[in-house]
């Protein structure tokens, strides 16, 4: 007695003698998934579309707190009447009132509270004395109409060119305990990079990791609950005119709102399909019962594993519900198809001696398919991208509890069944289109191989053309408010995704001024002429600000760049000040003492340190642009800066948003090459060990192979783009597609075992095991296609392109794979 017959005797005994027990022990799981479900939260959240152990991100979140960026959202507001009369100013007075009343907002800036300079001029004395606004008695409105389209500050930011739409920018209120355990999260994790943390640091590590996530779930919850209020406060005020909510923290909410919906829906329409198809193809109610069973307990146990482990579900892992359903099925399927079989071939055989023998058949290669899934699906933790590492990590869990429940909970539910010997032997649709393709194989195969090598040459030259740059609006759909909103922002207020430039001093000047420091202290304060910070910085200083102001026309001139501002605009309006004059050193200083602090607030603190050695552009792209190239553009900006306006590396950094996602975009090649190599090693290996042979292990891996290059091909040849969607479609078209080849293969040779020639086998594998290839394949085709249902635009084309590619890899498996295979065994 050996011990693999050993543990199959134990097996049997349990699922079929006592399997009561298998019914306790799989309550007991479903009770325990059932108790951990409601701890299931989904992520919309910055860190979720982020690289691991990025250093821009680092600088970013250092650069956002040294110049106190808080959250915000933009509302749009474009009036039917003119902009500037007395009813609209007074509408948009009403709705801005009514936002700084919602809870969750701070404050409030519309073009009614902003200071006027110009509408008439005023001097630094006459500013000093009275903040003119729009609304104050003084103000002239055909000039502040002018003051608003010409400003350098106000110009594309509160209104458009035209004057026809303005903005309200709503600044929400900040967690400061959030954002000190980010802080304090994101050092140790950099300090980990660096060296080992100890012991007390890890322990630190991990209670502050557990205590942001928790308050993080909390933010967004919060977040949700503040734009439901926003937009229920803009209902309110639509009528006469067009309004619509933009930012971040509305696109996050959103997006939880997408994959909420696309959950619910998607895991229950998969459900209903899938019992309309079970219906249609096996027309009895146990096969439509007992694979449902299976299919639910397995989800519902998958939601439970993943709440236990607080895995955040994101956008690219929400269809981790479907493709659950579909997994699982597709097990299912191949039991029910070869216990179909045993009940044709073995009539009058007792339900235990079915069970035995569909298990027997089904056993391995179900065991080694669920193996090369989950590695496949393993692979993606290489990608170096959050949420594509949770969705990989989160469907190996899904892919071996399928495999588990499957095997215990199909032969218990079964045992009591009793066998059909009415059963008819054939599906007409499926042997049809079986048939069709083996005799392809058989009587046209240098015509199948012709088409293969033709086809392969095409998807070779389409993945050449394959690229990664997509827009960030187009991932929405026309119809949803994110979309109109940003397009608004995009083409009428200057630009959606911002990008920071920040300029530090030279070392060399640093150094220099440390030493004077140190040199002569407090007294080298006496020494610097008395004006103040505009001798004591670098940047601060007449000569230095005309190199600002160089710069600032270098980045407004660039095409995909919309709004920017920096210290170049804050002296434009200083200048203003000034009668149109440019403004010395030491008035520089003076202005810089005197102005009143909500203005000062405004001109200096977001594009100049307090030490005047470091400045900052806020610029924002127009995401909108079809000729943007994100990594073109940033690398032009670089160098460009570093050539012309004699800077030194080490001086020029670029931060936000638009860095952050084109690091995400420029490592998405990297991480398809890395995945699809550890992939295919990883399963030839397997394959090797299942067949024990090499040859075998390389043609079974060449249909998954074709199927996974032709879907990236097309992409290519359609201009689609690889994005943190569609990135997981090589691995999920490899993972499913070799399940097909390890079936037919596994069939194949126990066909060639049992005494009969190459193509003999060939036929018998189509006749029987291709039935349940197809079967499996048309469900998995038509589940993923639901996924175009959703709002979401990377995952309609992820369901559609993943579905094309289960099409192409049924037709490979069935066609090319026993061509190959036959040549291998007629000229063993």
């Amino acid at each position: 007695m050996n011990s693999p017959n050993a543990l199959w005797r134990v097996y049997l005994s349990a699922v079929l003698e006592h399997r009561v027990i298998g019914l306790l022990l799989v309550a007991a799981v479903l009770a325990f998934a059932g108790s951990q479900a409601p701890k299931f939260r989904l992520d919309a959240s910055a860190d979720s579309l982020i690289l691991e152990n990025d250093d821009d991100l680092r600088y970013y979140r250092e650069m956002t707190e040294r110049y106190q960026e808080a959250d915000s959202v933009v509302v749009t507001y474009t009036p039917e009447a003119d902009l500037f009369s007395d009813t609209t100013l007074a509408k948009l007075q009403a709705l801005q009132k009514d936002l700084e009343k919602v809870d969750g907002i701070t404050g409030v800036t519309s073009i009614l509270d902003v200071p006027l300079v110009a509408s008439p001029p005023m001097s630094l004395s006459q500013i000093q004395q009275e903040t003119r606004t729009l609304l104050s008695p003084s103000t002239d409105r055909e000039m502040a109409r002018v003051e608003f389209r010409d400003s350098p500050l106000y110009r594309n930011l509160l209104t458009d060119p035209a004057g026809e739409t303005t903005a309200l920018l709503a600044t929400l209120k900040s967690n400061t305990e959030a954002e000190t355990l980010l802080a304090r999260r994101e050092a140790l994790r950099f300090k980990a990079l660096e060296t080992p943390l100890s012991p007390k640091e890890k322990t630190e590590l991990a209670e502050v990791e557990q205590r942001y996530a928790a308050i993080s779930a909390e933010n967004q919850s919060d977040q949700r609950g503040l734009i439901k209020r926003i937009r229920k406060v803009l209902a309110q005020h639509r009528d006469g005119a067009q309004i619509f909510l933009g930012g971040i923290p509305m696109i996050a909410a959103d997006m939880i709102t997408f994959v909420q919906q696309d959950i619910r829906l998607f895991g229950g329409l998969v459900l209903v399909l899938l019992i309309i198809l079970l219906g249609i193809v096996f027309r009895q109610l146990r096969w439509i019962v007992v694979p449902i069973a299976v299919c639910s307990g397995t989800l519902l146990t998958v939601v439970g594993l993943i709440a236990w482990q607080d895995w955040p579900v994101t956008v690219v892992s929400s269809n981790f519900s479907s493709l659950t359903l579909i997994i699982t099925l597709s097990l299912v399927v191949h039991l029910i198809v070869s216990y179909h079989e045993q009940e044709v071939t073995q009539r009058g055989a007792t339900q235990s001696e079915l069970i035995t023998g569909t298990l027997r058949d089904k056993l391995a290669p179900s065991l080694f398919t669920t193996l090369t899934t989950m590695v496949s699906f393993g692979s993606l933790v290489i990608a170096d991208i959050r949420p594509v590492i949770d969705f990989g990590m989160m469907m190996v869990a899904s892919v071996s509890t399928a495999f588990v429940l499957t095997f215990l909970l199909f032969p218990v539910l079964t045992r009591n069944l009793k066998p059909r010997p009415d059963l008819p032997e054939h599906s007409e649709v499926t042997d049809g289109v079986t048939h069709l393709m083996a005799i392809a194989v058989e009587h046209k195969p240098w015509l199948v191989a012709a088409a293969y090598a033709a086809l392969a040459i095409g998807a070779g030259l389409g993945v050449q053309r394959l690229g990664v740059e997509n827009r960030f609006i187009d991932y929405f759909k026309e119809d949803t408010e994110i979309h109109q909103g940003l397009v608004l922002i995009d083409k009428k207020l200057g630009g959606t995704t911002p990008l920071d430039i920040v300029i530090d001093a030279p070392q060399s000047y640093l150094e220099e001024q440390a030493a004077f420091a140190e040199e002569f202290g407090d007294f080298g304060d006496d020494l610097d002429g008395g004006s103040g910070i505009s001798g004591s910085s670098y940047w601060f200083n007449r000569f230095a600000l005309d190199t600002v102001n160089d710069i600032h026309a270098y980045l407004e001139s660039l095409p995909e760049t919309g709004k920017v501002l920096s210290m170049s605009s804050s002296m434009g309006l200083l200048e203003q000040l000034n009668n149109n004059e440019p403004i010395d050193n030491f008035t520089l200083s003076i202005m810089y003492n005197r102005l009143p602090p909500d203005i000062k607030k405004t001109l200096f603190d977001p594009y100049l340190s307090p030490d005047g050695n470091e400045v900052r552009f806020a610029l924002r792209v127009i995401d909108s642009d079809e000729n943007l190239n994100r990594n073109d553009l940033l690398n032009k900006i670089h160098d460009d800066l570093l050539g012309k306006f004699d800077l030194q590396p080490d001086q020029l950094h670029l931060a936000g948003a638009l860095v952050l996602y084109n690091n995400v975009l420029q490592s998405l090649f990297s991480s398809q090459i890395l995945t699809l190599g550890a992939v295919f090693a990883a399963i030839v290996l397997m394959l090797w060990g299942l067949f024990r042979s090499l040859r075998i292990a390389l043609v079974g891996i060449v249909p998954t192979m074709f199927a996974a290059s032709a879907i990236l091909g097309l992409m290519g040849w359609f201009g689609i783009p690889l994005d943190i969607m569609t990135i997981t479609i090589a691995a999920i078209t490899i993972g499913i597609g070799v399940d097909d080849t390890i079936h037919y293969t596994h069939r194949y040779v126990a066909e060639l075992k049992g005494g009969k020639p190459a193509m003999d086998a060939m036929r018998a594998s189509h006749a029987s095991v291709g039935r349940a290839i197809y079967l499996t394949s048309v469900i998995i085709t038509v589940g993923f296609s639901i996924l175009a249902l959703s709002n979401f635009i990377p995952i309609v084309l992820f369901g559609l392109l993943t579905g094309l590619a289960m099409v192409i890899a049924l037709i490979a498996n069935l066609t090319l794979l026993p061509l190959l295979l036959t040549r291998v065994y007629k000229n063993a």
